[in-house]
């Protein structure tokens, strides 16, 4: 059929096995949880539908409505927003939730790739990289002060298009290097932390002495790092103490073992590294595993999904549904490089690294290897509005990929 071709079918595949594999391990972990996924699957499907029918140019035109609207929904969970697991970012309508935040990541997306792909956008200009990185950051500080850090996390991941796009690399080292002092200082004395700083310091002084340009900016810049650095070794005993127990304990956890918060905050990590090592080889079979059906994960059809893939599914399964993700993910990714419009690109170049942060951050969590911090399995964790702004993302980009394929430029 000729009004087919252009369609990525390869990444459509792997979009509908990974929405519906999904819906059959929901239904593993309660019946009435599948049927509203399959709801959910299916708006998300008729959203789709509308979505190819639009013209194209509509989501750049209307990226600065996606984006203030966005942010607007954002701080309406202030007045109006309902608490669930202890965070209020969450609207209720009737017997239905909704969370804003999925939706914002949406015209965060837009938002950049519009201003990004303009005519008169350069990084190298101070004005252009002020204004993109105002872009991410407005919407990420409302999260953080609802709070919501994980999701704030995920905001991280445009960076990874605007370096596709020439940001200087040097914002991930230091981006890693607040984190790595950050974490360390968690269990080592801020003391030490210190004085380590102070040695790396020298003895990076010392192996750069004859390249370093010692003026007043350079020593000032160097000093102002170290004391950047040295601030945030002392602060991190503080913050820990002002922050929730069970947020605390989460932390905290990565360094002390589940078995030590088993009755609280490393409960559901405890259950769900049982769960996935019990399933072995080739897993317990689909609806046979114990875990699973004796319920004793909570939130399981959620952010821990992956737990009962690893025990119905086992080593195997878990390992095609990583693949899966992989290929998905890497396929975003090749087909946002190979696209004609800066636009286009970008926003692929979004998606991709929103689903990679999900990704990545979810798998880690339910394994113990990253804090339990709220972030769902992209296309597979329950949720209508998990699914459908991912979804909406999806057919967004695969609808800016088919007109690419169609366009005679």
């Amino acid at each position: 059929m000729k009004w087919a071709e252009g369609i990525d079918k390869v990444g459509l595949g792997l979009y509908f096995i990974i929405c519906l594999f999904a819906i059959a391990n929901i239904y593993s972990v309660d019946n009435s949880l599948g049927n509203k996924q399959l709801l959910f699957f299916g708006i998300s499907c008729a959203v789709g539908i509308f979505i190819f029918l639009a013209r194209t140019k509509l989501f750049e035109n209307l990226s600065g409505i996606f984006y203030i609207s966005g942010i607007l929904l954002l701080i309406g969970l202030f007045p109006f927003g309902t608490e669930i697991l202890g965070q209020k970012n969450w609207y209720r309508f009737g017997g239905f939730t909704m969370q804003p935040v999925e939706f914002a990541k949406i015209g965060t997306a837009l938002m950049l790739a519009t201003y990004v792909a303009g005519p008169d956008f350069n990084l190298n200009n101070r004005k252009s990289l002020y204004t993109t990185l105002a872009i991410v950051a407005v919407p990420a500080l409302v999260v953080l002060a609802i709070p919501d850090v994980g999701s704030v996390l995920v905001f991280t991941a445009f960076f990874i298009a605007l370096y596709r796009e020439g940001l200087n690399g040097w914002f991930f080292g230091v981006g890693l290097i607040l984190a790595a002092v950050f974490l360390i200082s968690i269990a080592v004395d801020p003391l030490y932390v210190f004085i380590g700083i102070l040695v790396l310091s020298g003895l990076y002084l010392l192996i750069n002495f004859r390249s370093i340009s010692w003026n007043v900016i350079s020593i000032g810049t160097f000093g102002f790092v170290v004391a950047i650095l040295s601030g945030i070794a002392f602060a991190t005993p503080h913050v820990l103490e002002k922050l929730p127990k069970h947020q605390r304990e989460r932390i905290e956890v990565l360094y002390k073992g589940e078995k030590a918060f088993r009755d609280t905050s490393g409960y559901n990590l405890l259950y769900s590294k049982t769960a996935i090592g019990s399933g072995g080889l080739t897993g317990k079979g689909y609806r046979q595993g114990s875990v699973t059906q004796g319920k004793f994960v909570p939130e399981q059809e959620t952010d821990y999904i992956f737990c009962t893939v690893g025990e119905e599914w086992g080593f195997l399964g878990s390992s095609v549904l990583v693949l899966a993700y992989a290929l998905y993910i890497g396929r975003i990714y090749y087909l946002a490089e190979n696209q004609k419009t800066a636009f286009n690109r970008i926003f692929g170049y979004c998606l991709a690294s929103i689903l990679l942060m999900h990704f990545s951050i979810n798998i880690g969590m339910v394994m113990g290897l990253f804090p339990t911090v709220g972030i769902p399995l992209p296309y597979f964790s329950y949720g209508g509005s998990s699914l459908l702004a991912f979804s909406i993302m999806t057919f967004i980009f695969f609808k800016l990929n088919y007109m690419d394929k169609n366009s005679l430029v």
